[in-house]
């Protein structure tokens, strides 16, 4: 096994608003780990500000909890987040713990997986997959066939700047996109179908 590996530093993350700002919350080293950057949240966030209290989440690819976490920080209702590293999973895990999070559901489980089982509409979600890996076209397909949308729910994608813009359903009306280094990222507002 590579010693690198074993004895990389973990990181950590930091709840940007709401009851928990300034919270600093550790991380597993896991090579696959990105979380969204601080800038990016604060911008989501902002965004967001108007609608995400009292509302019901989902984090489709938790990893840090980054974007779940900050919503809950901010009198979001509730948040399902779904993670299917094991490790990265258990930190989530004790990071809710140590935040009294009980508004959050962790799921450790493979996301698209999760997505094709019914289950409640969401109001606000969270689309930040690993980068470069098609989940995203995926996730909105299974977002849209398995109705985990409400109707005029809050959509955030999150990819590499380089990739293809995703192609969204006619009803999602984008409401917001901003560039960050490597990061485009978007907000869409789903439109009631008649």
């Amino acid at each position: 096994m590579n010693k690198n590996f074993l004895f990389r530093p973990a990181g950590q993350i930091r709840i940007i608003g709401g009851r928990w700002r300034g919270r600093k919350l550790p991380l597993p080293y896991s090579q696959d780990l990105r979380p969204t950057t601080n800038r990016v949240r604060e911008t989501l966030f902002n965004w967001l500000a108007p609608v995400i209290h009292g509302k019901h989440c989902l984090d489709c690819f938790a990893g840090s909890g980054a974007l779940g976490l900050e919503a809950i920080s901010r009198a979001a209702a509730s948040v399902i987040l779904l993670e299917q590293d094991l490790t990265v999973s258990a930190q989530l895990a004790k990071n809710l713990k140590l935040l009294q999070a009980y508004q959050a559901q962790l799921i450790t489980a493979n996301s698209l997986r999760w997505l094709e089982q019914p289950s409640t509409a969401f109001d606000v979600v969270f689309i930040d997959p690993p980068f470069r890996q098609g989940m995203i076209e995926r996730t909105v397909a299974l977002l849209e066939k398995h109705r985990h949308l409400a109707n005029e729910a809050w959509i955030y994608i999150e990819q590499a700047i380089d990739s293809a813009e995703t192609i969204v359903p006619a009803n999602w009306q984008l409401y917001k996109k901003k560039v960050a280094g490597q990061v485009a990222y978007r907000l869409y507002i789903r439109q009631n179908i008649l």
